[in-house]
C-alpha cells in the first residue's frame, strides 16, 4: 500500500493528512505553529505518522500548502492554498459552490463551478477580516476565553452595532458600551456580526455570488456565534464539514496521489 502526505501550513496552525492509494484517509493531524513554520510542519507530518504507525520513507509523495508551504525541504513540491482549499472541500462536500474559509490571521472566500474555482477574494492583511479580531478582543476587552465565545454570544437578546471593523478601533468602542453597562453576551454577538458582515463584504466586493450549498471551513468554524451571524446574514444555512481546519491539507494530500500516479 502506497501513502501520500499533505501538509497546510497556516499562519497560526498546521495540519497534515495521510492518504492511502485507495484515497481513504489513514491519519490527519492539527497542530498550533511555534515560532519556526518549518518545524511546525515538520512536527505535524511527524505527529500525523506516529498515530498510523509509519514512517517518512513510506510516503510515496508530499505536497505542502498554505502561508507556509515553502519554508519546508522535505515536500515534493508546493501548491497554491486556494486551489487547495476547492479540492479538498469539494471532494467532501462535492455540491458546494461557495467556500467561506476564516483562519487565524487571514480569510478567504472562494466561488466554485462545475470546472473548480471561478473566482475568490483574500485577506491576509488586516486582522478585522479575521480569527485574530475575535481572539484579541475577547482576551483582551470582554476577558472570555476565545472558544467560549460563541456559545456566551448565543445567550444575547440584541446584536450591538459595532461601527468600525478595525480591531484597534473596536476595542474603543466596545470599552464604551462596557462603561454604560451593555450585556457582555450582546458585545460578542455584535463581534460576530462584524467579522462575517466584513467577510460577506469582501466576497461581494469581487462579485461572489453566495451560490449554494455555501460551505464554512477554517478554524473559525468551530465558532458556533460565527456559524450563526454568516447564516443570518446570507438568509441561508451553511455546511460545516466534520474537520473544517482539514479541507487544504485533503486537497493537498489528493493532490499527491494523483501527482505521483502520474510519474
Amino acid at each position: 500500500m502506497a501513502y501520500y502526505a499533505g501538509i497546510d501550513i497556516g499562519s497560526t496552525t498546521s495540519k497534515a493528512v495521510i492518504m492511502n492509494d485507495l484515497g481513504e484517509l489513514e491519519s490527519h493531524s492539527i497542530l498550533r505553529n511555534s515560532y519556526s513554520l518549518s518545524e511546525s510542519g515538520k512536527k505535524v507530518l511527524l505527529l500525523a505518522l506516529e498515530k498510523k504507525g509509519l514512517s517518512e520513507k513510506e510516503i510515496s509523495y508530499i505536497i505542502s500548502t498554505g502561508y507556509g508551504r515553502r519554508t519546508i525541504d522535505f515536500q515534493n513540491e508546493a501548491e497554491p492554498e486556494v486551489i487547495c482549499h476547492a479540492k479538498g472541500t469539494i471532494e467532501i462536500i462535492p455540491t458546494c459552490r461557495t467556500i467561506i474559509d476564516i483562519g487565524g490571521q487571514d480569510s478567504k472566500v472562494i466561488e466554485l463551478d462545475e470546472k473548480g474555482v471561478r473566482r475568490f477574494q483574500m485577506n491576509d492583511k488586516c486582522a478585522a477580516g479575521t480569527g485574530r479580531y475575535l481572539d484579541k478582543l475577547a482576551d483582551d476587552i470582554l476577558g472570555i476565553k476565545v472558544e467560549q465565545l460563541g456559545e456566551f454570544s448565543l445567550k444575547s437578546k440584541k446584536s450591538i452595532f459595532l461601527s468600525t471593523q478595525c480591531t484597534v478601533f473596536a476595542e474603543t468602542e466596545i470599552i464604551s458600551y462596557l462603561s454604560r453597562n451593555e450585556l457582555v453576551e450582546n458585545i460578542a454577538a455584535g463581534m460576530h456580526y462584524s467579522l462575517a458582515k466584513r467577510v460577506i463584504q469582501m466576497g461581494k466586493a469581487a462579485n461572489i455570488r453566495f451560490s449554494k450549498d455555501v460551505v464554512f471551513s477554517g478554524g473559525v468554524a468551530k465558532n458556533v456565534g460565527m456559524v450563526k451571524a454568516i447564516e443570518d446574514l446570507l438568509g441561508e444555512k451553511v455546511i460545516i464539514p466534520q474537520e473544517p481546519q482539514l479541507t487544504a491539507a485533503l486537497g493537498v494530500a489528493l493532490m499527491a496521489k494523483e501527482k505521483f500516479r502520474s510519474i
